[in-house]
């Protein structure tokens, strides 16, 4: 794990809005559980589609056989850089979607995307990790450009406008939405964001690799992505 991300899990320290209030939500994780099994079904659902063989549309063979993960997007990192699809070629690449004011879910999920890519040692370098936001209201530029570094130093993040994340979101099958807790103003920014919690493997050539569950360890993330590289 790296030093980031050891001091982050040590630490425990809530994360704090811009606002400066502090993080008070509860852990959803049997929400979060569900939304992932529920995706998880559909991505099988698209591969066994897929693996049928070719299809006959309109009198015209179209050949498939990877799932549909991934597409074009237009965001901006952390350091206030445009970021698009275009940037994923080159290099493999680990992505993850979630939020800043998450509860527990997402820390848990980003700090071992951190430790399996330490784990991959001198491979390290060819996987890039990337956190994009489905909670653009409140992770801003500054806001994401400290919440990185507690995790890993070549973590990316990514934001943008509701639309632009929207779009980012839908490309990779990724569920998201606002939940306002009975009691709370729904014009506060105290409410919780359920949404998909898997991650993904991208190949230099931008397509779909692998993906791994919410709860996969770090040790065997690295191994599945060491057979890859």
């Amino acid at each position: 794990m790296s030093d980031s991300a050891k001091k982050n899990a040590e630490t425990k320290k809530p994360v704090e809005s811009t606002a400066g209030k502090p993080d008070k939500r509860h852990t959803r994780a049997g929400v979060y559980t569900a939304l992932a099994a529920l995706t998880l079904i559909a991505m099988g659902a698209i591969y066994v589609l897929n693996q049928r063989g070719p299809a006959r549309i309109s009198g015209t063979v179209q050949t498939t056989g990877v799932a549909a993960i991934g597409g074009p997007f237009n965001l901006v990192d952390h350091k206030g850089e445009i970021f698009t699809e275009k940037k994923l070629l080159g290099t493999h690449t680990l992505i993850y979607f979630g939020y800043t004011f998450c509860p527990e879910i997402c820390q848990t999920a980003l700090s071992d995307m951190a430790t399996s890519i330490d784990l991959l040692g001198s491979a390290s370098k060819l996987v890039r990790p990337l956190f994009i936001t489905i909670d653009p209201a409140r992770d801003t530029v500054a806001h994401l450009s400290e919440y990185v570094t507690y995790f890993h130093p070549r973590l990316v993040g990514l934001t943008g406008t509701p639309e632009q994340v929207t779009a980012a979101a839908k490309a990779y099958k990724v569920y998201a939405a606002k939940v306002v807790e009975e009691g709370v103003d729904a014009d506060d920014d105290d409410y919780l964001v359920d949404h998909t919690s898997i991650m993904y493997l991208m190949g230099p050539d931008g397509k779909f690799r692998l993906h791994f569950s919410h709860g996969t360890d770090a040790e065997t993330m690295a191994q599945r992505m060491r057979e890859i590289l």
